[in-house]
């Protein structure tokens, strides 16, 4: 068992998010913490020695990731995770958090700071570039030859973790594609310059803020309203 803020709750288990069975698993004691893995990560994958001695850390798999299966006809997009991590906020009696993101955990993270401030205590992302990768990644860094594809030997390091504990070993061709595919989904324009205006810096935007220092709206922004 763990505590969360004096609740006792499963150190791992399945819940029920909005239609997905959601794996996470729980390490340590202290404030709740949330980390969202790389693409194709999933708890237990890391550990955080240093984090745990403060913090229960709550790793979550994503749709199609780890042990949470894949929906085949929903589609995978950052504010839909954003949307399934809130879920699980909420299955787990947890009312506010902080939030660590690695790579496209990263964006995540920072859509669950947009859209849901009432819930986030600190962020901190470490890899994540914020915005399609043919307008956040200079040209030549998406230049590949050849293509990479499920079976290249350059992700053989996810291809052979996400066998190992995946309900279907065999959808891997699939999650690929959907995983690799655009993400953004409807979060264009408008909420790009939302964003923009919210947060004091362009760098704040890649990096809301490290751990120990709270996430910042800009002085000159309009607070946000509240949902």
């Amino acid at each position: 068992m763990n505590s969360l803020k004096g609740k006792t709750t499963e150190p791992r288990g399945y819940a029920p998010i909005n239609g997905l069975k959601m794996y996470y698993e729980i390490e340590g004691t202290g404030n709740p913490l949330v980390y969202i893995p790389p693409a194709f990560g999933y708890a237990g994958v890391h550990s955080f020695p240093a984090l745990l001695r403060s913090h229960s850390v709550i790793t979550v798999d994503l749709q199609g990731h780890g042990h949470t299966a894949d929906i085949p006809e929903r589609p995978i997009t950052f504010e839909r995770h954003a949307k399934d991590v809130v879920g699980l906020l909420n299955y787990l009696a947890i009312p506010k958090a902080d939030f660590f993101g690695e790579s496209f955990g990263g964006v995540i993270a920072t859509m669950i700071a947009v859209h849901y401030p009432e819930l986030v205590g600190r962020v901190a992302t470490y890899g994540a570039t914020f915005g399609p990768a043919q307008i956040a990644v200079k040209p030549e860094v998406l230049r590949t030859n050849p293509v990479p594809t499920p079976f290249s030997r350059g992700i053989q390091f996810q291809r052979e973790n996400y066998k190992k504990v995946a309900p279907d070993p065999d959808y891997w061709p699939k999650i690929w594609g959907k995983v690799v595919s655009d993400h953004w989904g409807d979060f264009r324009t408008k909420s790009w310059l939302q964003l923009k205006h919210r947060f004091s810096s362009p760098s704040e935007i890649t990096i809301l803020s490290a751990l120990n220092t709270p996430l910042r709206p800009s002085s000159s922004s309009p607070t946000p309203s509240s949902r």
